[in-house]
């Protein structure tokens, strides 16, 4: 387990004081996929370093299995660092070993004998996936293979924690959901615990299991990746979810398509629900109980945690006061409302 008690890092730059971090606390259960969210500078990659103490927090205490790491000697620390793992953007791979050396860098000095650090690795190259590519060079591999290099480099000393900072961002569609597949196999398979420092909220979509939002060095929600995902509080929040689930980019093809307009007596709704609502005639149950008319624009429906959560773009037409009793049928059968506006100023939250 993990746990961070009111957690600040302050940096001093030019005589500036910068306060990165700021009173964080949050808990991380062991084998969690826990995915941290927050825009560049919001103080995500800062926060997770103090986990392994690559950066010291000005404030606050961070345990790991009920271990103070700030009260750590020097010593101490490199004993415990040994058991978290770390991935990076850019790989950082040895351009000038072979892969095989690569992954058994960190083994030198643990008192291994050759034959056991060549089963190790061995090991650990078909773990993930590259068991045939232990004699060529990094310069030779792919981006994801890369990553899959690096991923094998971090677990030569059997961690029990993976952190990975902005792992993916470096590549491809197809090639992150590879590698985000691959952590949820070894979050499984290993038993680790993982935190998944990203931007991408398709990444938290397709592997975490919980989900804390970062803005300004400040938690501002947290939350499993359900709840996060079908009941957003905070605007960030919100509007990282909309591109999660595609829903700016048909909102953006509504707006600038020229055959679709709103009446008078028309609303853009936003409605998205989970679990058993999923698989009830909600929208068809609309003309029968107040006599409006619901057109669907947009749908999709995800799966997070394997809860089912669906995503709506509805244009409803009908006097104002059946369009207004359907909103509140609906919200109570549990589904969220957000009214939408075909403008390009922000939409407003219509309903919880």
């Amino acid at each position: 387990m993990i746990d961070f008690k009111d957690v600040s890092v302050t940096f001093h730059d030019s005589g500036k004081e910068v306060r990165a971090v700021k009173n964080v606390s949050l808990t991380i259960e062991d084998q969690d996929i826990y995915g941290i969210v927050g825009y560049s500078g919001a103080g995500k990659s800062t926060l997770v370093r103090t986990i392994n103490l690559l950066q010291e927090p000005t404030g606050g205490h961070v345990l790991v299995n009920g271990t103070d790491f700030t009260k750590l000697s020097e010593k101490e620390l490199r004993q415990h660092r040994r058991k978290i793992g770390m991935i990076f953007q850019h790989f950082n791979l040895l351009e000038s070993l072979t892969i095989f050396d690569n992954v058994a860098f960190p083994l030198r000095h643990t008192g291994k004998s050759k034959q056991e650090i060549r089963k190790k690795v061995r090991e650990l190259l078909a773990l993930v996936g590259l068991a045939d590519k232990e004699k060529v060079y990094p310069s030779q591999l792919s981006g994801g293979q890369k990553q899959r290099v690096a991923i094998a480099r971090a677990l030569a000393n059997d961690p029990q924690i993976l952190l990975s900072d902005e792992a993916t961002s470096a590549l491809d569609p197809k090639t992150t959901l590879q590698i985000l597949r691959l952590l949820k196999k070894l979050n499984k398979q290993l038993g680790l615990t993982i935190v998944l420092i990203t931007h991408q909220m398709e990444a938290v979509k397709a592997v975490c299991n919980k989900v804390a939002v970062m803005e300004y060095g400040r938690v501002i929600e947290q939350g499993s990746a359900a709840q996060i995902f079908s009941e957003p509080q905070e605007k960030l929040t919100q509007e990282f979810i909309r591109v999660a689930s595609h829903v700016d980019e048909a909102l953006t093809t509504l707006r600038q398509s020229d055959r679709f307009h709103l009446g008078n007596d028309e609303q853009l709704l936003q409605l998205t629900y989970n679990g058993t609502n999923t698989d009830q005639p909600l929208i068809a149950s609309l003309f029968s109980n107040f006599g409006v008319v619901a057109n669907i624009l947009y749908g999709n429906v995800d799966l997070i945690q394997d809860v089912p959560l669906g995503n709506l773009i509805i244009s409803l037409r009908g006097d104002s006061t059946k369009r207004q009793a359907s909103i509140d049928y609906l919200k109570k059968q549990g589904v969220h409302v957000t009214e939408l506006s075909l403008s390009t100023s922000d939409h407003q939250l219509e309903g919880e």
